[in-house]
């Protein structure tokens, strides 16, 4: 078991300290994802999965909680994951460097195409119901000063473009809960690790591709055996039609009414590309160039495909 110092997380969102003391049991598993990389995806294909089944006797968020997340007294989160007799999976958006590491856990991460991320992070926050969330955020920490945290935040563009490049360069680093910068260290913390045979590294495109073939993989890593006629039910509980029709069991913070303006919205489109949009060819470069400045090459190699533009010497 890792004993090195862990790095602290803290947004308006969530706060990595809350791992501290956290009792893992042997096959514990960790889904760690960078946000709007597919995070509920996981979360359901392990839940599938483990129980073999389809249909679930709780939200997917209460199976599978948001440790981290301060919506939720950590009590109550605590003595969820106590009382639970399966398998649990738990979910996180923290990087690896700020959880407890345990040889005995599987830690899951999946990669997305950042120029997607940044999309659907905007759409996810136009549709996050904001008074909903502070509501829930004071009843679980105390008051909160709403003033000096919107004074802190980066503005978020008027057009779509604009807020495409304040993500990729955020003014404020290490407020955003997403943005370039965390999400390619995010990876990262994965990258370094991902031959050690507790750290399961994937892409959302590869589940887009191949989901058969990427749940039989997890399931392989997990260790979980699977009859051969309980695959096509399982499969097809995973497609993204299928997830998008009961987003009121299974989008993250189902639980909580009101979270989002529009529940069903949480799966918006769940495609690749979509950048494309409004991200001309001649602005690649532009964006090549900030993902040299966080990420290594054969990281940003493996997360974009095809790959980016190669930079010629200034």
């Amino acid at each position: 078991m890792a004993t090195e110092e862990r790095v602290r997380y803290l947004t308006i969102t969530a706060d990595s300290a809350r791992w501290d003391g956290f009792e893992f049991r042997p096959d514990d598993i960790v889904i760690s994802t960078p946000a709007k990389c597919g995070t509920t995806w996981l979360q359901m294909i392990c839940a599938l999965e483990i129980f073999q089944v389809t249909q679930f006797d709780r939200t997917l968020d209460r199976i599978s909680p948001w440790l981290d997340m301060l919506i939720r007294p950590l009590d109550e989160v605590r003595a969820d994951l106590r009382g639970q007799t399966h398998r649990r999976f738990i979910k996180t958006h923290t990087p690896l460097d700020g959880l407890p590491f345990d040889d005995r856990v599987t830690y899951i991460c999946a990669s997305r195409d950042p120029r997607d991320v940044a999309v659907s992070w905007d759409g996810h926050l136009s549709n996050v119901n904001l008074a909903t969330f502070f509501a829930l955020r004071e009843a679980a920490m105390g008051p909160i000063d709403l003033d000096a945290l919107l004074a802190a935040a980066p503005p978020p563009g008027d057009s779509a473009p604009e807020r495409f490049w304040s993500w990729v360069n955020n003014s404020v680093p290490g407020f955003a809960i997403s943005d370039l910068e965390i999400m390619l260290h995010h990876l990262g913390t994965f990258w370094q690790v991902r031959d050690q045979p507790n750290i399961v590294l994937l892409r959302f495109e590869d589940l887009l591709d191949d989901l058969e073939g990427q749940m039989r993989y997890i399931a392989g890593r997990l260790g979980i055996t699977i009859a051969e006629t309980l695959w096509p039910d399982l499969v097809k509980a995973a497609t993204f039609a299928d997830m998008k029709g009961r987003a009121s069991e299974i989008a993250a913070e189902a639980s909580h009414d009101g979270f989002y303006n529009d529940r069903d919205q949480f799966f918006r489109k769940g495609s690749t590309g979509q950048w494309r949009e409004f991200l001309g060819e001649d602005e690649l470069p532009r964006y090549a160039a900030r993902v040299a400045e966080l990420a290594p090459a054969d990281l940003a190699a493996w997360i974009h495909r095809p790959p980016l533009p190669t930079l010629g010497n200034n």
